[in-house]
């Protein structure tokens, strides 16, 4: 479900966007991609075939009549198979070939011969950018299958300022994993709630947990990447929201509840992966608390249980929840499951330094409203976060 053991091609086109592809390049490498790079010759003006090469591992190909050890032609064998395509920078002159059909050079002969998606990043002056005939290439290659990033405004080496600019690779690469995905849940809405809620107790200081959001930020994220409307409703956490969803901050239970309740009726799932407090202090200080005394008791009272609630007002809705446990995993899963009318939840025991609050990766089991259950090895949370929406779509009937 990742980039792991994927072959992508990056096709890198004389600009001077073109030092971006190195940050693309290590970023694709980290993900554990097998990535070949076909270089245009004016983009070894900008950065040198030596650099791609150190990156990649692998050979770089800049000739259309380079030869493999196995003597098959490069750009042939590459396109028959690379898994994806990405083009960036993709200048004028390259979209303008692809878009027309033309094949007199390695990469657009390549481009030519390719079946696997392709994801093209223009960059380029504003005023080419916005050439009517640029336009036109580009909206052909819309039409034609291809996927095409908006580009960035900003400031261009050439002193434009406007549109045009390579977006950053972390977004290119988020993007390509999108081509890879398929799209099983256009037309859904997918309401998400992630992190930990804060309760204050005065006005510096709260009641929280450990979680860090990760979770429910990779379900998202995997969701918007299969298509889907995605609504996150966020306690605090130190991530960046992923890329178009629709990210709603909030801080405490109420806050979320609020947030949940008045965005339920525009959701197919919701998946509730946040820690929601249980309790807050029962009043909350004006002013902060000053130590005076060996012992301070709070008096708390209960917070609403958001899931409970959503379970009782669903109606169309596929309800997911999550259960953080200590010990008796099955056992209180399960009681939760039917306590609070779910039709899944995802439970995994914490504690574990590889698995639950603040990890990259996670050991879980799927307990279903039929009785059955599925147990996953350790997983990183990003391939958690499809294996669920696989089974949403399974148990949903789609």
């Amino acid at each position: 479900m990742t980039l792991k053991n994927k072959r992508i091609v990056l096709g890198v086109c004389g600009g001077i966007a073109a030092y971006k592809s190195i940050l693309l390049l290590r970023l694709l490498k980290k993900e554990g991609a097998h990535v070949r790079v076909i270089m245009t010759k004016n983009a070894g003006y900008f950065v040198g075939p030596t650099t791609f090469e150190a990156l990649s591992e692998k050979p770089v190909c800049m000739d259309l009549f380079e030869k493999t050890d196995d003597a098959a032609i490069s750009h042939i064998k590459w396109a028959d198979e690379a898994d994806a395509v990405v083009v960036a920078p993709a200048t004028a002159n390259m979209i303008a070939k692809m878009a027309n059909g033309l094949a007199d050079d390695a990469l657009s002969t390549f481009l030519l011969a390719v079946t696997t998606p392709v994801l093209v990043c223009p960059a380029m002056n504003t005023n080419m950018l916005l050439h009517p005939a640029t336009q036109r290439n580009l909206e052909t290659l819309r039409s034609d299958g291809f996927e095409v990033l908006e580009t960035d405004f900003g400031k261009m080496a050439c002193g434009t300022t406007g549109p045009g600019r390579l977006p950053d690779a972390e977004y290119i690469l988020d993007r390509l994993k999108a081509c890879l995905f398929s799209k099983d849940y256009e037309g859904k809405t997918v309401l998400v709630s992630a992190g930990p809620t804060r309760e204050f107790i005065d006005p510096v200081r709260f009641i929280s947990n450990p979680s860090s959001g990760k979770m429910g930020y990779a379900i998202a994220r995997a969701a918007e990447q299969r298509g889907a409307c995605v609504i996150l409703v966020t306690g605090p956490t130190a991530l960046e929201a992923p890329y178009h969803v629709e990210a709603l901050p909030v801080d405490s239970a109420r806050d979320m509840a609020k947030a949940v309740f008045e965005n339920m009726d525009r959701a197919d799932v919701i998946i509730k992966t946040a820690a929601v407090g249980d309790y807050r202090a029962k009043t909350q200080a004006d002013q902060k608390i000053k130590k005076q005394n060996e012992e301070l008791v709070l008096e708390l009272v209960q917070n609403q249980d958001i899931l409970k609630e959503l379970g009782a007002r669903k109606t169309r809705q596929f309800l997911v929840g999550f259960a953080a446990e200590t010990r008796d995993l099955a056992a209180n899963a399960g009681e939760k499951l039917k306590k609070k009318n779910l039709d899944i939840i995802v439970g995994n025991l914490v504690g574990s330094p590889d698995s639950g609050f603040q990890a990259d990766t996670n050991k879980v089991t799927l307990f279903f409203k039929d009785g059955s259950s599925e147990a996953l090895p350790l997983l990183g949370k990003d391939e958690v976060a499809h294996i669920l929406l696989d089974r949403i779509l399974e148990k949903n009937g789609n």
